[in-house]
């Protein structure tokens, strides 16, 4: 048996070959780019493209193989509204489907796949159980929702894919739309809110992801949707206000009408100048918990890291990297 891990070299993908590894597990890494990773001595890398159905043809699945799918476009770097089907679609939605027929071909029939907690658009019920109505809000989550929907399509045909829905990621090496805001920090300008500040906001770790992908594979992949997010996520003022203390800024936060505020954006994205994807701003002061209760009782997951510590390792980071002064002044 092996582990076959598209986008193995990708932000989850990584974490989950260590953690594999360390497992004594046999892990080949498909992926269109190779960094200089040290794990790279202990695992086969092919040099695949999920958008090219005979590369993905061509990377060899067995029957027992666990495969994972971990390729995808993210929402940074921002992109303008008539670049983000190209942009999307091509991996998230059509990468997949080269995977799972070539799966299918093989007679391959256990995949982790990872889509994206944005498949559910606006909050209707707070927290959010997997139940919850998918309606996404641009092409991101749209992409991710068709790719949902074309696996159970292929449940019915007899394959085992677990499809994770993770809230945003954070942990090491990825920044992403929090370097706007640790810029702000270390410059003492203002931080603006998108509302009071009184609605929580939820991370999940890179790590606490890789092993959810782990444990799928540990509990024969099951047909299921998971959420994954962490534990009592608390509200944004106190989560940047902490963040704030942490770093010696000067910053404070700036409470704002979330409804103009909206509007703004959208008028800038109307006219190709985006600041923020509409995906993020437009549930930004929402009450949008994700409910991981299946995923706790189905698979025996536990989140090991909260919301604070992550954005705060991920402020030092973004320090220790060299980015503006030591220290805020």
């Amino acid at each position: 048996m092996k582990h076959i891990i598209f986008g193995g070299d990708g932000f989850v993908g990584r974490h989950l070959v260590e953690i594999l590894l360390a497992d004594g597990q046999e892990v080949v890494v498909a992926d269109i780019a190779k960094s200089s990773l040290a794990h790279y001595d202990h695992v086969r890398f092919i040099h695949t493209d999920v958008t090219n159905r005979d590369a993905v043809q061509s990377v060899d699945m067995g029957a027992d193989d666990v495969i994972y799918n971990m390729a995808a476009k993210m929402l940074s770097p921002l992109q303008v509204r008539a670049k983000r089907w190209q942009f999307f679609w091509p991996v998230n939605y059509y990468g997949a489907e080269n995977i799972i027929r070539s799966m299918a071909r093989r007679d391959a029939n256990r995949l982790v796949q990872f889509t994206t907690d944005m498949v559910y658009g606006h909050t209707i019920q707070s927290p959010q159980t997997e139940a919850h109505p998918a309606n996404p809000l641009g092409e991101y989550g749209k992409s991710k929702w068709a790719t949902e929907k074309l696996a159970m399509e292929w449940r019915k045909e007899g394959m085992n894919i677990s499809i994770f829905r993770p809230r945003l990621i954070i942990g090491p090496g990825r920044l992403g739309i929090l370097e706007k805001l640790f810029k702000l920090i270390d410059r003492n300008l203002p931080v603006p809110m998108i509302g009071s500040g009184k609605n929580p906001y939820q991370f999940i770790s890179v790590f606490d992801c890789a092993e959810a992908a782990r444990l799928a594979w540990k509990h024969d992949v099951p047909n299921a949707e998971y959420n994954l997010g962490s534990d009592n996520p608390p509200p944004v003022r106190k989560l940047l206000g902490d963040l704030i203390n942490h770093s010696g800024s000067k910053s404070i936060l700036v409470p704002t009408p979330a409804f103009l505020v909206k509007k703004t954006l959208a008028a800038f994205d109307a006219v190709n100048l985006p600041i923020m994807d509409p995906e993020q701003y437009l549930i930004a002061d929402e009450m949008c918990i994700r409910d991981t209760t299946r995923l706790k009782n189905d698979l025996g997951w536990t989140p090991r890291f909260n919301d604070g510590d992550m954005l705060i390792a991920a402020y030092d980071e973004y320090k220790a990297a060299g980015n503006l002064n030591t220290k805020a002044a």
